[in-house]
């Protein structure tokens, strides 16, 4: 097979509708359009969400609630479990200091975004040194217990 002899399956396109070519085509004269008014003109067509002059919907409820976005703060989340499954994976040396910036490094999260945010997932099976600026406190118990330590970051 060659790339000149690709061709899409059978019955899986058509051709478009050629219009304005002739009264004899079917589709000459109005190009399909009938005759006159707003929909025939080029770029007729109304607004979407117009009414004819009505109010439209989105106009006539009234606004509720409000936007946080400015004050809102998205964590990168990672949980103790995943943090462990790296470790025994190797691509995390037991001795390292887990950091944002090393586990954005090796892709682990995929932004730090306002920081590393720790949760508790999981299990942790040896004594870690993770660092980040928010832990939950399940986290910080679990991770202690393994004999780690919990570092908040300022």
């Amino acid at each position: 097979m060659k790339l000149d002899e690709l061709a899409p399956k059978e019955g899986s396109t058509k051709n478009n509708k050629r219009v304005g070519r002739g009264c004899g085509s079917g589709h000459g004269k109005t190009s399909c359009k009938g005759h006159k008014g707003q929909k025939a003109r080029s770029g007729g067509g109304v607004a979407r969400g117009f009414e004819g002059g009505q109010m439209p919907l989105q106009r006539r409820l009234p606004k509720r609630g409000f936007k946080n976005h400015p004050f809102k703060i998205e964590w990168a989340i990672i949980n103790i479990q995943d943090i462990d499954d790296k470790i025994d994976s190797g691509l995390i040396e037991a001795g390292v200091e887990v950091t944002p910036e090393l586990l954005f490094k090796y892709r682990i999260i995929k932004k730090i975004h306002a920081g590393l945010k720790v949760l508790a997932t999981g299990e942790l099976k040896r004594a870690v040194v993770i660092k980040a600026n928010v832990f939950s406190k399940r986290a910080v118990e679990k991770i202690t217990a393994a004999g780690g330590q919990a570092v908040v970051l300022g």
